[in-house]
């Protein structure tokens, strides 16, 4: 259930300006405030891609030396101040509409408290319908940045472009980016990993790994083919709570299984390193414009090289030849299976160490926000100008009397000021 009101998991102390401030320079500390979706705890414990990123980068931001708040449900697990609007989280309700909204509803109440007791520069928003706060956010002088987790597919393409510029879009992917030029995008940060919490061996096991969702996309039907092709047993590790995802599992992998096959089932923080660094490697035969694929990145931490076929964002992530296999046609799949003993571990994790790891997310983010905030910034020289336009053509009093129906900070569509007094 909702809490109703902000309650402070982490003590905060009130030792900062209420007022907005300048803070959108090149240098000095960013209040930021990141909110998570309620649904897992941050980190997750278990499946929650989203969670793990939001979790990383606010131990970077706080690393980075901004002062960062989280907003979500459930326990604190971050450097940053932690805000719970949930008595707990909410995975059962995970796809329900009606959370959503009452998340937003909550997290604008506690922004808007935070503004006021704290002071904040920036709000980061993880969520599905969080960013239709952005209106009441820029009404108080705060840009809302948004990081695009999904694909871009019909809805969210059509979303985020009626937001606008009501909104600062990062992208997760230079494909995802591609896919949609004409959205407002302030930058792109791929998703990292804290490398160091990461387990790395050379020695492998005997099976290769299957670690996602049941789902058509993500393709473990493929990677049980692929493995049997092989001759190389396959432990397969998803997510399988959905109706979509018990449907397809039914369907198309139950009737797949063989004796040496081994279904795992959804694996911990825990579990899911030990599986990924004793893994041959790692199966990942997506069937559409992947996002990123965070598992990728995870398996390479362990040194362990990705079989993949070429989808989204797989080959920004995989080295061909170098960190796994990107391959053309599912027929490819078993070929590399055999191959993967050519991979050198090292060379994997490297890759993770060089262009995945949590600083670089921290520092990309942090370049978001201050284009974001300069952007914003930007936008009263605009009103003013408008301003200007108005009082030429109507006189300063219904000039000014059109004011009321603009922000202070954005540009918004000006009235007509004839309408003011009620005349039309």
């Amino acid at each position: 259930m909702p809490n109703g009101g902000v309650v402070n998991s982490q003590t905060a102390q009130d030792d900062g300006p209420r007022s907005g401030g300048d803070r959108s320079g090149d240098a000095g500390p960013l209040r930021i405030v990141l909110i998570a979706p309620p649904y897992f705890d941050v980190p997750p414990p278990a499946y929650g891609g989203v969670e793990a990123v939001v979790a990383d980068l606010a131990d970077a931001l706080v690393h980075r030396g901004h002062d960062v708040t989280l907003i979500g449900a459930g326990r604190p697990g971050t450097a940053a101040r932690f805000i719970s609007v949930w008595d707990n989280t909410i995975p059962e309700r995970l796809g329900e509409p009606f959370p959503e909204a009452v998340h937003a509803a909550l997290t604008r109440k506690a922004v808007a408290e935070l503004a006021n007791f704290r002071g904040v520069d920036v709000v980061h928003d993880h969520t599905l319908t969080g960013p239709l706060n952005s209106p009441a956010y820029a009404s108080i002088g705060l840009p809302t940045v948004v990081t695009m987790h999904g694909p871009v597919d019909d809805d969210l393409y059509r979303y985020y472009g009626t937001l606008g510029k009501d909104i600062s879009l990062v992208a997760i992917s230079q494909r995802q980016r591609q896919l949609a030029p004409d959205l407002n995008w302030v930058g792109m940060v791929h998703n990292a990993v804290r490398v160091d919490s990461w387990p790395f061996s050379r020695d492998k096991g005997d099976y290769a790994l299957f670690l996602g969702r049941y789902h058509a996309h993500k393709a473990p039907h493929l990677a049980l083919d692929a493995a049997h092709a092989a001759g190389m047993r396959l432990v397969l590790a998803g997510k399988c709570a959905e109706p979509v995802e018990r449907e397809y599992f039914e369907k198309e992998i139950r009737p797949r299984l063989t004796p040496d096959d081994h279904v795992f089932g959804l694996a911990d923080a825990k579990q899911k390193r030990e599986l990924l660094v004793n893994a041959q490697c790692l199966l990942f035969p997506v069937q559409w414009e992947e996002p990123f694929g965070m598992v990728m990145i995870e398996a390479m931490a362990c040194g362990t090289p990705v079989v993949a076929l070429r989808g989204g964002a797989v080959p920004e992530v995989v080295v061909d030849g170098v960190t796994g296999f990107i391959c053309e046609h599912p027929d490819e799949l078993p070929d590399a299976i055999l191959r993967v003993d050519k991979i050198d571990p090292a060379d994997c994790r490297q890759r993770v160490v060089d262009h995945f790891n949590s600083d670089q997310l921290g520092a990309g983010y942090e370049s978001a926000y201050r284009s974001a905030l300069n952007h914003f910034r930007a936008t009263p020289a605009v009103v003013d100008d408008t301003l200007a336009l108005l009082r030429q053509q109507y006189g300063p009093l219904e000039a000014d009397l059109a004011t009321r129906y603009t922000s202070d900070r954005l540009c918004t569509r000006v009235p007509d000021p004839s309408r003011v007094d009620g005349r039309r």
